[in-house]
Parts: C-alpha cells; structure tokens; sequence
C-alpha cells in the first residue's frame, strides 16, 4: 500500500455519540492515524428498528466514509455489528472491525463466576450474541439486561442526573443482588455513564469492562495485515459528522474535548 492510502482515515460509524468511547480507545493506542467520526444521531437509537432500517442505514453511511476515503470502518455500535457487520463484508472491500460485548474477558475476571451485561435490548436479543455466551460463557452464569433509556441519558448529555441513576439502579441492583462482580458495557454510550455506575453500585465490588481497548487491538491487527498503518510520526486529526448537528454539537464536545464544529451528516 502506497504511503498515500496509508494516510488515509480510518471511519468510525455509530447510532449516535456512544461510539465516540470506541474512538477514545482507538485514539489512545493508534495516535497518529486519522479518523472520520460519523453519528447517527438524527435517527437514533437504533435498538428498536428492524435490521433491514439497520442494514440500509450502515449501507449509506459506510458509502459515504468510503467516499471521504476511509481504508478501514469501525463499526462502533453493538447493534449495527449484530445486525449488520456480516452484510457489510459481504460486498466491502476495506477492513470492517466491530464490536460485541466482552463476554470472553468477564467470564475470565470475574471470581464469582457471574457476570452481568448491561445493552440495548436488540443486542441481547440477537443470533450473535446468543453465539458469544455458547463460545466463551460456559461455565459463568451471564445476567443479560436490556437497559432502555440509557443510550438516551448519554445523547442528552445526562451523565449523572438524577434520572440516569434511577435507571442505572433499576437496571444494576438486581444483578448485584444476584452477586455479579464484573459488570460488561455492552453499550458503547454505556462507558460515558462509568462514574454515575460506580456511584449506584456503592461499596459492591464490581469491575467493569469496556469493549474499546479490544476493538483498537483489532483495528490495529487488521491494518498491519493490510500494510496500512499511518508512516505519521505526528499526532492525527478527527473530523466529525453528524446527522442533526446543530442539536448535538453541545453535547459531542462535551464528549470529545477540543472537538471541531461538526458536519452534517449526509447519509
């Protein structure tokens, strides 16, 4: 690969602003490559459409990071990689990384041997996941919660409002009563909720496992094994668009510190 297209962006696709916790751990261990961030907003969430809305939306958007020249596609939302990851490969030339819940570490970590995983109810519900817990849970009983109205919380920029935590508490307790003590984010909007978690979960020893740091790993794998990791010895950009901009602006620089003036996302 020429050094060109070696400098060419990776794209991040998400719903909505969740997948900027993705980015963040992308960021951290790839500093000098360059990401095109696009999110969903204006039509999120996505937990509650039907796969074939979900499958023509990361159609569109996946084109459209291809045309701002994007050598490879994260796609940061658990939803979209459920229902759409083995779609988009099918006919997708460059690299696309998804995401899944943690499952495998947390079963590792956990010393009770129970695991709970907070996500959208359309994650939990999928063929996919169902997969993940055969391959990588047996043995560790898994406590599965749909969570609505967190992704929500995070879009409106309710990190620890009073009716976040409501929710946090209406989701979290019965877990710990049922004695987990690793808790997997199954959200990528859900890391941006970690302290108002802690905060419910009080003295209740819980760790708590973030897909990002596994998703970056992957990303980077998967670009040394096509010979397209940024030759940049300085640090990359971000150019952000997003569907309903105007609306979310606040709220994704609140996300994301230092972050330009986000674009519309045409898609």
């Amino acid at each position: 690969m020429n050094e060109a297209k070696r400098l060419a962006p990776v794209g991040v696709l998400d719903s909505g602003l969740g997948g900027l916790s993705i980015m963040r751990a992308l960021r951290a261990r790839l500093p000098h490559e360059n990401f095109l961030f696009a999110g969903d907003c204006g039509h999120a969430p996505w937990g509650d459409r039907d796969y074939a809305f979900i499958q023509d939306r990361c159609h569109s958007i996946c084109s459209f990071l291809l045309e701002q020249g994007a050598k490879a596609i994260v796609l940061a939302c658990n939803t979209a990689t459920a229902e759409a990851a083995d779609y988009l490969r099918s006919f997708i030339a460059v690299p696309i990384i998804g995401v899944e819940p943690a499952v495998k570490p947390a079963a590792r970590t956990s010393s009770t041997r129970r695991v709970g995983v907070l996500a959208t109810t359309r994650t939990i519900t999928s063929r996919r996941y169902r997969m993940l817990l055969e391959r990588f849970a047996e043995g560790t009983v898994v406590i599965s919660r749909g969570a609505p109205g967190l992704m929500e919380c995070v879009e409106r920029g309710e990190f620890a409002s009073p009716e976040t935590k409501a929710l946090i508490g209406l989701y979290l307790k019965p877990m710990l009563e049922q004695g987990i003590d690793t808790l997997v984010l199954g959200c990528t909007h859900y890391p941006f909720l970690t302290d108002a978690i802690r905060e419910v979960a009080g003295d209740h020893p819980l760790t708590i496992i973030e897909p990002g740091p596994a998703v970056a790993a992957v990303l980077e794998m998967r670009l040394k094994e096509i010979d397209a990791l940024s030759p940049s010895c300085e640090p990359g950009w971000e150019r952000f668009f997003i569907a309903d901009a105007k609306n979310h602006e606040k709220v994704l620089k609140t996300l994301w510190q230092g972050a330009s003036t986000p674009e519309e996302l045409r898609a």
